[in-house]
């Protein structure tokens, strides 16, 4: 999971990518870069960090031009400590391109072979954006026919890309002395949203952007989603191309978006995140009234953001006083993107506080978003009794994730999921709870997609079905055996 964004502006554009990184902070903490076209020449910043440790005033100075764009990155494949991983990657042929992306590639090990074997191209790390800007540099570089480059060219190399490439990708990238080119897998796991404002006399500014918040802020009016296996290039004058350049697209979003990774005042594929997190609590609220002591239940309490729309709808439909328990430090980081478990188990006693006067003697119920490795609910629990719980009913707005996610979440191995190879009530008992209560998939489902035609949700890490198709047991031996090497 990261944020990315590109923008096509009649004014400098470094002080706008900034802003909207900023309001994309959600979606990754380890590090962020920046890269803006002044003509035919390439500025790039980056470093380790949160977007405002990272850049100084010399920093901003130096990314001039009205083209460019930005990543705020959560590391999934590649090594989260080392600088160079961050991105934007650039290449220096054909033209001059640099690329940020959001998802994870998984034929990372025959991509690597044939960039050597066939592309004879030189890889410096083992950031997959490294391997997807070098595809993507040598497929423009078969299209060309002269210095000029022209929007077909830019589109058939798209098409060329998605057929070599798996997995998981929105990409935005900058063309040197050309335009800006964002393109999105031909399933749609990852989003990608397009804007655009008027600039008066000069013509209309452009945006594409993980989420549409980013829009909304910078007072751009929302055009739409891209397609999934759709490529848009906008020209450093404004003009604007579209083509879809994949063979079989489908629309299958990634549901852990609308759990808990994008903000809730974000609009993706048409469906209001809020609105989908109040009716997976109204789903979630059915389940608890058939599993869970209802009559013993004295407070429901939500787990601070994100799981507060599910919580509220919980107390709502269940007729049970909704109280906020846990106090939120809002300086900590999220504790879910954070690298290692013991940094993620620390974090989450200085990110949150009980407050004893809202537990003491009470049968609560928890309401969060999701339950993944258990390290953040186990400390919860703990805390929870500490405080003067009388018991504890532990709930979650999504199903067990009991399945490694290899498209762009960081939970790649089935070892560090709570929920893999266990019942219900032995997690229950692995976290502490007197009772634990899950989201159906089914219901997950029919609630985040409830007033859409999209037909279905990419939910690998709940059922283990991976809609590419191509992630195979060995594949997943793979990346386990990597991750823990």
């Amino acid at each position: 999971m990261c944020g990315i964004v590109g923008i096509v502006s009649a004014s400098p554009v470094n002080q706008q990518i900034y802003d909207a990184l900023g309001l994309l902070q959600h979606r990754g903490q380890d590090s962020t870069g920046i890269a803006t076209a002044e003509g035919n020449v390439i500025h790039l910043h980056k470093a380790k960090g949160q977007v405002r440790e990272a850049y100084r005033t010399r920093d901003m100075r130096s990314l001039l031009g009205t083209m460019g764009l930005g990543h705020v990155r959560y590391a999934t494949r590649g090594d989260a400590g080392k600088e160079q991983e961050a991105q934007p990657f650039y290449v220096n042929a054909p033209y001059g391109i640099v690329l940020v992306h959001n998802g994870n590639l998984t034929n990372t090990r025959e991509l690597t072979d044939e960039l050597f074997r066939i592309d004879r191209r030189h890889l410096n790390t083992s950031s997959d954006t490294e391997l997807l800007v070098n595809v993507l540099a040598n497929e423009l570089q078969a299209q060309a026919r002269g210095l000029d480059l022209d929007p077909d060219q830019v589109f058939d190399a798209i098409a060329t890309l998605h057929e070599r490439v798996e997995g998981s990708y929105a990409a935005i990238a900058l063309i040197a002395g050309h335009g800006l080119l964002a393109f999105r897998d031909p399933f749609g796991i990852r989003p990608l949203i397009l804007g655009k404002r008027s600039a008066g006399l000069v013509g209309t500014e452009w945006v594409v952007a993980s989420e549409s918040l980013v829009l909304e802020h910078g007072g751009y009016e929302i055009v739409r989603d891209l397609a999934p296996g759709e490529a848009v290039f906008i020209t450093q004058a404004g003009e604007l191309f579209s083509r879809q350049c994949a063979a079989d697209p489908r629309l299958i979003p990634c549901s852990f978006e609308y759990v808990y990774l994008a903000r809730p005042d974000s609009i993706m594929n048409g469906i209001s995140v809020y609105e989908a997190r109040l009716r997976l609590g109204d789903r979630l609220a059915d389940t608890i009234a058939k599993y869970a002591p209802k009559g013993d239940i004295d407070v429901v309490m939500p787990i601070p953001d994100s799981s507060r729309p599910a919580a509220m709808q919980v107390a709502r439909k269940l007729g049970i006083e909704y109280r906020e328990g846990f106090y939120k430090n809002r300086y900590v980081g999220r504790t879910f993107i954070m690298p290692g478990q013991e940094q993620r188990a620390r974090s989450v006693r200085q990110k949150l506080n009980a407050m004893s006067s809202e537990f003491q003697g009470k049968n609560v119920l928890i309401v969060d978003d999701s339950i993944v490795r258990g390290t953040t609910s186990r400390e919860i629990v703990d805390m929870a009794r500490m405080a003067g719980a009388n018991s504890v009913t532990f709930t979650s707005a999504a199903p067990p994730v009991r399945y490694p996610h290899v498209y762009g979440i960081n939970m790649p191995t089935r070892h560090e999921l709570v929920a893999a190879g266990r019942s219900i009530p032995e997690i229950a008992t692995e976290l502490g709870a007197d009772h634990l209560v899950y989201q159906e998939v089914a219901d997950m489902e029919a609630a985040i997609l409830e007033g859409t035609d999209i037909a279905s949700l990419e939910m690998s890490c709940f059922t283990g079905d991976y809609v590419t198709g191509t992630v195979t047991p060995e594949y997943l031996d793979w990346v386990e055996r990597n991750q823990l090497s």
